[in-house]
């Protein structure tokens, strides 16, 4: 049994005061087993709280999410067997991202996608297996590149700057997430922020997630919202915002997600600009009507 243990999410998040619109999209969270339904992988470098897809339900309703991105964790591996089990029960409410492989067959590719899958994720984090190899990542862009998926990356510190080539060199539509996890003690115009807007500039579509795993100075995460103002204003339309709840693999208690919601006052201040990153962008990466 692996020894990192994850917190459980926040029981009692506040009540958001900044109410999202119609139709609005959480494009990056997470379900988990329950374990006994939906066995975690051996191999896993964590072991999450039981987090099913009725308590993410739960959650959304909470703060007022109509509808949602699940991606699927690492936790469960290659094993998709929770995540289709949500995508089915509710295919108007959610769509998915997958982790595959080379080995991953096409008959697997596709009925993942008839289930509403439009990605794959990419970690490229040293505790999730590292940098995966350009042979690889050709690979899997290959499978998917008929059903119009989009590779989903995951790095962090100065990786997307050190990575920016090979992000370039992906010929399908790339998502980053979580703001690429950049090191904001060298402040917003760092190298790595730098490297970040250059490719919102090449057409990378960012998740403006994890603020909790930016910010350098906690709650409220003023500074990582300052960052999250940037990228939207640098690229209204090649943004997405997503909760990552129940916000795996974290240090300390997990974020009160609605603390996390009420950022978008100072992220996206208008309702316009609050229509295009919860609902419009979403909607059209996503494929949801």
């Amino acid at each position: 049994m692996p020894a990192t243990h994850c917190p459980p999410p926040c029981p009692d998040p506040t009540v958001p005061s900044v109410r999202p619109p119609a139709g609005s999209i959480d494009a990056h969270c997470h379900i988990f087993g329950p374990g006994d339904v939906f066995p975690y992988a051996p191999d896993r470098t964590f072991t999450p709280p039981d987090v099913s897809r009725h308590d993410l339900r739960r959650r959304h309703d909470h703060l007022g999410l109509d509808r949602a991105v699940i991606v699927q964790s690492a936790c469960h591996g290659t094993d998709h067997s929770a995540l289709l089990d949500a995508l089915r029960a509710d295919p108007d409410r959610y769509r998915g991202v997958a982790l595959i492989t080379p080995d991953t067959s096409d008959a697997a590719i596709a009925e993942l996608h008839a289930a509403g899958v439009r990605g794959f994720r990419l970690n490229f984090l040293p505790h999730l297996g590292g940098p995966p190899p350009a042979e690889t990542i050709g690979a899997l862009v290959r499978k998917v590149a008929p059903y119009g998926w989009h590779a989903q990356l995951h790095v962090a510190g100065d990786g997307v700057r050190e990575m920016a080539d090979r992000i370039r060199a992906i010929e399908i539509p790339v998502v980053i997430d979580h703001m690429a996890r950049v090191d904001l003690r060298q402040g917003l115009r760092g190298p790595a922020v730098e490297a970040l807007l250059g490719l919102l500039d090449d057409g990378v579509r960012v998740k403006l997630s994890g603020a909790d795993r930016v910010s350098l100075t906690g709650p409220p995460y003023e500074d990582a919202a300052g960052l999250a103002r940037l990228l939207a204003a640098h690229a209204p339309s090649r943004v997405l915002w997503g909760t990552d709840f129940p916000h795996p693999n974290i240090t300390g208690p997990s974020p009160d997600d609605g603390v996390l919601l009420n950022l978008l006052e100072h992220v996206a201040p208008d309702a316009a600009a609050r229509r295009r990153l919860l609902v419009a962008n979403p909607a059209e990466l996503y494929g949801f009507g």
